[in-house]
């Protein structure tokens, strides 16, 4: 699977990598940037989409 974040809507407040450290970084400029890459394992499946879930901007999405 993998992420996808639409960077017109990202607002870099950061929930998803408070949720999700291992797969989401916030630089310091308020970009997101993916620590692993936008790939995900089906093992994690659960801890991303609660990330994506908890955007409030909607700004992330998972695609097949």
């Amino acid at each position: 699977m993998k992420i996808k974040v639409d960077r017109n809507k990202c607002s870099g407040i950061g929930l998803c990598e408070a949720m999700s450290p291992d797969y989401f970084e916030v630089d310091d400029g308020g970009v997101l940037q993916f620590v692993q890459g936008d790939d995900v394992a089906d093992d994690v499946m659960d801890e991303i989409d609660a990330a994506v879930q908890a955007c409030p901007t909607g700004a992330l999405s998972r695609e097949l």
